[in-house]
């Protein structure tokens, strides 16, 4: 089993976003059953509130269903747990350091490095772009799944 976990600031935009487009690709690639993915902050701001609505709407729009998801903080433990730990930026990638430490298997990347750029993905909470989000995490989501499984076959 293939464990992702997707890291944001506050875990009720970006990461979860990402959680839940992966999970509608893989559901849609029939490897459902191949992994597990989850999502989590960098601070503790937004802890155990729900997807912010824009959020919400903006996955409801393309089919994707996110209820009874809510906020949590990343753990020391989630690094041994999950294989993959993908921030959305470079700020994310900071708060993920001081909580996790040291990255010596080298399990923690930019969304964004797997389409081949090593640029953030734009907070949607501060710019109210709700579409250049999702535009931005289903390409970084469809490039890592692209990679994981041509790395299986």
């Amino acid at each position: 089993m293939i464990k992702i976990l997707f890291v944001c600031h506050g875990n009720i935009c970006r990461s979860p976003m990402a959680e839940f487009i992966m999970k509608d690709l893989v559901q849609k690639a029939g490897l459902a059953g191949e992994f597990e993915i989850a999502s989590a902050a960098t601070s503790c701001e937004e802890l155990g509130n729900p997807v912010y609505p824009p959020a919400r709407r903006k996955l409801r729009e393309h089919g994707i269903d996110c209820s009874g998801k809510t906020a949590r903080r990343l753990e020391k433990g989630d690094y041994a747990r999950f294989d993959y730990l993908i921030c959305m930026d470079r700020y994310n990638l900071r708060g993920m350091e001081r909580i996790l430490g040291d990255d010596r298997q080298h399990k923690i990347h930019l969304l964004l490095s797997f389409t081949g750029e090593q640029r953030d993905i734009a907070d949607p909470w501060y710019t109210g772009n709700f579409d250049e989000t999702y535009r931005d995490v289903l390409a970084g989501c469809s490039a890592l799944l692209a990679q994981l499984r041509r790395g299986r076959s």
